[in-house]
């Protein structure tokens, strides 16, 4: 039969062959997940016993928790405060390295290293540093300044920032990658038309480098966003002995459902925090796309 197709007929057949390996992977990686999860979310299920229906009463439960509540007010602070921050920081840095012509390479990986190492290793050392004296190196810092030690993350008001910060550091690596790529993308004609006419560096900036860097802008932004919705390593690794604590103040989504999923063993109910996450992702990506765009 295969011998019989014409040409353009057996490069259809092979273009569907190879797009049916992504496919497959979607559908059963991706979509099988999600659409399993929406469904146990309308279920009580402990991972051992019968699954048995219950309606709404996982959303009802999920409406009336002050804990989910707190935790999604966190959510957004992680999201508000990092998204903006590390990208503000990327491209400053993105756009200076791009005029630095010394060791531009070496620069370049030194900034990107971050992004490729673990994020549990990062946690781990940046837990260390923020620990009391005599071990912690932020603390021992200020101790030389006879400056009252800090409860980094023993603190409500201090945990959450201090939990962000290496959040931010580890992506920015990535993020400068790209703004670089977009930088190189700019054709120079358009600053030598620029310097010919006069254009100070202040405003090529905000006239010609900005505008052409919108599809990297917005690409950063939704890839940014959703990173610090979905935060959980920092978070899990700096806080071990209380997960999320003092006191929820630092506690994201995910390990909220981690917790409820793996710990209580509720599986119906972190399905419904896992939708409620889903459509949090949704909005926010398509929010922000419909601001970014080109009108």
């Amino acid at each position: 039969m295969y011998r019989n197709l014409s040409i353009r007929q057996k490069q259809i057949v092979w273009a569907w062959a190879f797009l049916a390996i992504p496919v497959v992977f979607y559908v059963v990686i991706r979509f099988y997940p999600t659409g399993n999860a929406m469904v146990i979310s309308f279920q009580n299920w402990n991972l051992l016993g019968d699954r048995t229906f219950a309606g709404w009463e996982n959303y009802r439960k999920l409406w009336h928790d002050e804990v989910f509540w707190q935790v999604f007010r966190n959510t957004f602070v992680y999201l508000i405060l990092g998204t903006p921050i590390s990208l503000v920081i990327s491209f400053l840095l993105a756009y200076h390295l791009d005029k630095t012509r010394f060791m531009h390479g070496f620069l370049r990986m030194l900034y990107f290293l971050p992004f490729m190492t673990s994020a549990v290793a990062m946690a781990w050392v940046w837990r260390w540093f923020y620990q009391p004296v005599p071990i912690g190196l932020f603390n021992n810092f200020l101790a030389e300044f006879g400056i009252p030690q800090i409860a980094f993350l023993r603190s409500t008001t201090n945990a959450l920032p201090a939990i962000l910060a290496p959040a931010i550091w580890a992506g920015l690596g990535f993020q400068i990658i790209i703004f670089m790529a977009g930088l190189r993308a700019i054709p120079q004609s358009y600053y030598e038309a620029a310097r010919i006419d006069g254009v100070s560096n202040f405003t090529q900036l905000f006239e010609i480098t900005i505008p052409l860097l919108k599809p990297t802008i917005v690409f950063l932004v939704v890839f940014s966003s959703i990173g610090f919705l979905r935060i959980f390593d920092q978070v899990f690794n700096m806080t071990t002995g209380d997960p999320g604590g003092p006191l929820n103040t630092t506690k994201p989504l995910v390990l909220m459902i981690y917790q409820t999923a793996f710990t209580d063993f509720d599986m119906g109910y972190a399905s419904a925090q896992t939708v409620v996450l889903f459509l949090i992702l949704l909005l926010v990506s398509l929010f922000q796309l419909y601001l970014l765009r080109d009108r």
